[in-house]
């Protein structure tokens, strides 16, 4: 509870209302024409008709009153006032709502990637982190490393981060852990990536540095528009890294949760290389995984 001490002036018609600690720095001159929209403390001292002015600055608030009341009267009831809303704004103004993140966490096709999806965007597009070496510029990633040593992969895309963790833990001990830690990180306003976000249209520009030939794009199509929904949708990237002709063969680089994933390889040779054969046959007889 903040503690207020009532204390009179030389002007009959000003009290000082005294606070144990320093309100703002500098002084803010209020009266009834003036902008409190974001000064809760003056709306409701105002809300008493008999205020005429309040004048804060260093360590109290001075409220100047008309001549139809006495200060007996009124000094208690805007001394508690007063305490009640420093209370809630110890600095006088309004102090901003913090943006709300709800975080829960979803198992992916592999066992050793937790996702942990916000509520909130955290990046348009994504970025991926190997390691604690390559996290510096990467702060959300750089924490999670800190505080979790089990931690090998952190992949930040749109609404979620995936955690790739070591054998040391099984997700159902830590899982609870690194959600709470993911969703105070985020609320306390902690930043998520100092590095540009590659985009999830073409992020094989950012790897090879070329663009995709006409046959390369038809096979690439068909992965954005039939395959990534649903493997973004389990934390993971998959994108065309190489084409060769003369073979067939699509290599497929695989990032988040499907790099090393298990099933990754089933999914591969059961579902994309079938579906790819289905609709550019002409172009693929063989997938082949390359993990990012």
């Amino acid at each position: 509870m903040r503690q207020i001490i009532i204390e009179p002036t030389e002007n009959p018609k000003v009290m000082k209302f005294v606070a144990d600690y320093t309100l703002i720095p500098g002084s803010l001159e209020l009266d009834r024409t003036s902008d409190i929209t974001e000064i809760p403390l003056a709306q409701e001292l105002f809300n008493y008709p008999f205020v005429d002015r309040i004048f804060i600055t260093a360590n109290f608030i001075a409220v100047a009153k008309q001549d139809s009341v006495e200060w007996e009267f009124v000094s208690e009831s805007l001394k508690n006032v007063i305490e009640d809303e420093l209370l809630a704004n110890p600095r006088i103004y309004l102090q901003k709502k913090r943006e709300m993140y709800q975080i829960y966490a979803e198992m992916t096709p592999n066992p050793a990637v937790m996702k942990f999806v916000s509520s909130k965007l955290l990046l348009d597009g994504f970025v991926e982190v190997k390691g604690m070496e390559a996290a510096a510029q990467v702060p959300l990633a750089e924490a999670i490393f800190k505080e979790f040593e089990f931690t090998r992969e952190v992949f930040i895309s749109d609404n979620f981060a995936a955690v790739t963790k070591d054998d040391s833990v099984q997700w159902h001990e830590v899982m609870v852990a690194v959600r709470a830690f993911i969703a105070e990180y985020l609320q306390n306003g902690g930043a998520i990536s100092n590095l540009t976000a590659q985009k999830h249209e073409s992020p094989v520009e950012n790897i090879i540095n070329r663009d995709y030939t006409d046959k390369e794009q038809k096979i690439s199509d068909i992965l954005n528009e039939y395959v990534a929904p649903a493997v973004e949708n389990d934390g993971g990237k998959i994108s065309l890294l190489e084409y060769d002709e003369a073979s067939k063969t699509a290599k497929m680089l695989l990032q988040g949760a499907c790099s090393g994933c298990p099933s990754s390889t089933a999914t591969l040779k059961g579902g994309i290389e079938n579906l790819l054969k289905q609709f550019v046959p002409d172009l693929v007889e063989k997938v082949e995984a390359v993990n990012g």
